[in-house]
C-alpha cells in the first residue's frame, strides 16, 4: 500500500485483517471456557479429573495442527500473497468450528464423537497456524515505519477482543442456564454464535489489498539463514504462550481448586481480553518510541517475580475480586511484554520468509508450550498437592523468556543501528 493512499482506506483494511483474526481466535478460545462441559459430553468418566484431563488433552490436539498450518499456509502466503492465505485459513476455521459445534455427544454416537472433535480441533489448529503468520505480516507491511509496533500488535490485541467476546458469552450462558443445561447444550451455543459470524469475516478478508512486496526474491532466502533469530523467537514466544494459557487456565482452576461459580470463573476471560487488548497495543506503541527489547524485557521480569506470590494471594483469599485482580495484573505484564516482542520478531526476518517463519515459529511455540500448559498445570497441582504449582510453572517460563529477549537484537527503526530492521 502506498504512503499516499487515504488513511480511511488504510484503516478499513486494517480493521478487516484484525476482525478476521479476532473471529478465528474467538472460536479457538471458546473451548477453554467450556472444557469441563466438553469433557462430560465427549469424554464421560466416573472420575471427573480424568474427564477434564481428556478434554484439556483434546484442546491440546488443536495445537498439533498449528505447525503444519504455520509452515504450509505461511509459505503459501510468502509466495502467493497475504490475502489468499488469510482467506484459506478462515475457510478451514469455519469447517473446524462447525465440526465441533454440531457433533453429537458420546452418549449418542459413541467413540465417533471424540474422534470427530479431535479432528475438528486439528483443522482449527491448521487454520490458526496459517492465520497468525499471514495476519502479522500483513499488519507489519501495511504500517508506516515508525508505527510498526502499534500496527503489528493489533494482531495480538485482537486476541484480547476475542477473549472478551468469549468470556462475555460464557458469563451470560452461565448466568442464564443451570449446570445441567450448560452441560447438555449451553456450551454449543457459544460455538454456533462464532460460526454465525464466519461469513462476515470471509467477506471482509476477501476485500483486502495485497501487501506482499512484488520485488522480493522468493527462492534465495532460507529458514537456516535466520536460525538464531528463529530459535530466540521460539523461546520468547514459548514463554509468552505459557503466560497466556495460564490465564486461560484460570477459569478451570477457579472452579476445580477454589470451587467458585462458573459465572465468576468465566469473568476472568472478560478481564483478560480487555487488558490484553489495551496493554498489548500500548506497549507496542511504546516500543516504537523506546525500542522493542527493553520494553518487552521488564514486564517479563515482573511476571517471573510476582507469579508465585499472586497464586498464594488468590488461594488464601478465595475471592472473586482477587481472582479478577490477579488476572488484570498478570495480563498487563504478559500482554505488554508480548506486545513489544512480536513486532521485533516480525522485523527480524525478510518479507520473502516473514509469514512462513512467523507462522511456523509461533505455531511450534504454542504447540510445544501452549498445548501442554493447561494439562501440565492441572497435573502439577494433582501430583504435588500444591495449589501454587501454576505460579511456579509461570515463573520458570517467564525466566526463559527473559533470557531469549535479552539476546534478541533491537529492531525498532527509531532505535536500531543503521542497516538493521526490515523493509
Amino acid at each position: 500500500m502506498s504512503a499516499a493512499e487515504p488513511p480511511a482506506v488504510r484503516r478499513r483494511h486494517i480493521a478487516a485483517a484484525v476482525a478476521g483474526n479476532a473471529l478465528e481466535f474467538y472460536d479457538f478460545t471458546a473451548y477453554t471456557f467450556f472444557s469441563i462441559q466438553i469433557g462430560r459430553a465427549f469424554f464421560p468418566s466416573h472420575d471427573p479429573f480424568v474427564s477434564l484431563m481428556l478434554s484439556l488433552g483434546t484442546f491440546g490436539a488443536g495445537f498439533l495442527g498449528r505447525p503444519l498450518g504455520g509452515f504450509l499456509i505461511g509459505r503459501y502466503s510468502d509466495r502467493q500473497g497475504r490475502r489468499p492465505a488469510l482467506v484459506l485459513s478462515f475457510v478451514l476455521m469455519g469447517l473446524g468450528i462447525l465440526g465441533l459445534g454440531v457433533t453429537p455427544s458420546y452418549a449418542s454416537i459413541g467413540l465417533a464423537a471424540p474422534l470427530i472433535v479431535i479432528a475438528a480441533r486439528i483443522v482449527q489448529g491448521i487454520a490458526l497456524g496459517g492465520q497468525v503468520g499471514s495476519a502479522t505480516a500483513y499488519l507489519l507491511e501495511v504500517a508506516p515505519p515508525q508505527k510498526r509496533g502499534l500496527y503489528t500488535t493489533l494482531q495480538y490485541g485482537s486476541q484480547g477482543f476475542a477473549a472478551i467476546l468469549g468470556g462475555a458469552v460464557a458469563f451470560a450462558l452461565a448466568k442464564l442456564l443451570n449446570a445441567d443445561e450448560l452441560a447438555a447444550y449451553g456450551w454449543r451455543i457459544a460455538f454456533l454464535l462464532g460460526a454465525a459470524a464466519l461469513p462476515f469475516g470471509f467477506v471482509l478478508q476477501r476485500g483486502l489489498p495485497e501487501t506482499l512486496p512484488t520485488q522480493v526474491e522468493k527462492s534465495i532466502e532460507s529458514f537456516a539463514a535466520h536460525a538464531r533469530a528463529t530459535v530466540l523467537a521460539l523461546f520468547a514466544l514459548g514463554s509468552a504462550t505459557i503466560g497466556v494459557y495460564t490465564l486461560y487456565y484460570l477459569p478451570t482452576y477457579a472452579q476445580t481448586e477454589l470451587h467458585m461459580h462458573a459465572a465468576i470463573a468465566s469473568a476472568t476471560g472478560i478481564v483478560f481480553g480487555a487488558f490484553n487488548l489495551v496493554f498489548a497495543m500500548w506497549f507496542g506503541a511504546v516500543s516504537d518510541r523506546f525500542g522493542r527489547r527493553w520494553t518487552a524485557l521488564w514486564p517479563r521480569i515482573a511476571t517471573a517475580v510476582l507469579a508465585v506470590p499472586m497464586f498464594v494471594w488468590l488461594y488464601d483469599a478465595r475471592s472473586g475480586a482477587v481472582l479478577l485482580a490477579l488476572t488484570a495484573i498478570l495480563t498487563i505484564f504478559i500482554a505488554g511484554s508480548a506486545g513489544a516482542n512480536l513486532p521485533a520478531i516480525a522485523e527480524s526476518v525478510p518479507a520473502s520468509l516473514r509469514s512462513g517463519v512467523l507462522g511456523t515459529v509461533y505455531a511450534v511455540a504454542i504447540a510445544t508450550f501452549g498445548g501442554s500448559a493447561q494439562v501440565m498445570e492441572a497435573w502439577l497441582v494433582k501430583a504435588t498437592g500444591s495449589p501454587f504449582a501454576p505460579g511456579w510453572y509461570l515463573a520458570a517460563a517467564s525466566l526463559m523468556g527473559v533470557v531469549a529477549i535479552w539476546l534478541m537484537p533491537e529492531t525498532a527503526p527509531a532505535k536500531a543501528k543503521p542497516g538493521a530492521g526490515t523493509p
